[in-house]
C-alpha cells in the first residue's frame, strides 16, 4: 500500500492534472485532506509531506487532534477546517481551533461563531453551506436562501464571508454531478458579483472532485484517496 506521502504526491498531480486541462493554473485548486476519524500521526505525516490544509468534521476529536498535533509539531503552520455540522453547543470550540468554517447555514450559528472568535484571532473564514438537491438527510440553505444569509453574515464583526460549500446527492456516476456543480458555479457567480472577497468554492471528494473542478471547485476536500478508507465512530 502506498504510503500518506506518496498518495498525497499522486491526488496533487492529479489535481494539476485536471486544472490544466480546465484551462486553470493548478493552485487554483487548494486541497483539503480530510483527516476525520484519523489519528494525528497520520496529519504528522501528511504534514511532513507538505500538507498543510486539514479538514474536520468532529469537535472533540479534532481538538484532541490539534493539541497532539501541536505537541508532534511546536510552532506548526497548519490551516485548520471544519467542515462538519455544527451544534450551537459546539460553536465557542469552533470559533477558538479553526481558521475556517465550511458549514454554516443558519444566522443563530453564524451570530454565535461571530461572538465567540477571540478579538486576538484573525476573523474567521466563512462558507455557507447549500443543500443544493434539497436532499431532507443534509443540512445547508436553499439556494433561494443563500443571499439572505449572505448578507447578514456580511455584516457580522469577526467573520468573513469567502464563498459557498456544498455536497451534492450521492451518484453510481459521478459525473452525474455535474448539474449540481454547474448550479453552485451559477450560484458562486451570482455571490462574487455582490461581494467582492467570495473567492472560495468548497465542493468535490475522493469521488468526484475532478467534476467539482471542471465546474470552479476553489477546494476540494479529499480523505479517503489521501489516508484510506474511514472507520466508523
Amino acid at each position: 500500500m502506498n504510503s500518506i506521502a506518496e498518495r498525497i504526491k499522486e491526488v496533487r498531480s492529479e489535481i494539476t492534472e485536471v486544472a490544466t486541462t480546465q484551462q486553470r493554473p493548478p493552485e487554483s485548486v487548494q486541497l483539503i485532506a480530510v483527516s476525520k476519524t484519523k489519528p494525528a500521526a497520520d496529519i504528522v505525516a501528511a504534514y511532513t509531506a507538505g500538507q498543510r490544509h486539514f479538514g474536520e468534521n468532529y469537535v472533540q476529536e479534532a481538538i484532541a487532534k490539534i493539541v497532539q498535533v501541536s505537541e508532534a509539531l511546536p510552532n506548526n503552520d497548519i490551516c485548520w477546517h471544519f467542515i462538519g455540522p455544527i451544534q450551537s453547543n459546539k460553536t465557542r470550540d469552533i470559533a477558538t481551533h479553526f481558521a475556517w468554517v465550511h458549514s454554516v447555514d443558519r444566522v443563530k450559528t453564524a451570530t454565535r461563531l461571530a461572538k465567540q472568535r477571540p478579538d486576538d484571532m484573525a476573523p474567521l473564514n466563512v462558507l455557507i453551506q447549500v443543500n443544493i438537491d434539497d436532499e431532507q438527510s443534509k443540512a445547508g440553505v436553499q439556494p433561494h436562501q443563500v443571499m439572505e444569509l449572505a448578507a447578514l453574515i456580511h455584516e457580522l464583526p469577526q467573520l468573513t464571508l469567502r464563498g459557498l460549500m456544498t455536497i451534492p446527492a450521492a451518484h453510481a456516476q459521478a459525473a452525474d454531478s455535474a448539474p449540481s456543480f454547474a448550479a453552485m458555479q451559477r450560484l458562486f457567480s451570482e455571490l462574487q458579483a455582490q461581494y467582492k472577497q467570495i473567492d472560495t468554492l468548497s465542493m468535490g471528494m475522493s469521488n468526484d472532485w475532478p467534476i467539482a473542478v471542471a465546474h470552479g471547485a476553489t477546494m476540494v476536500r479529499i480523505g479517503t484517496a489521501i489516508f484510506g478508507s474511514r472507520k466508523a465512530l
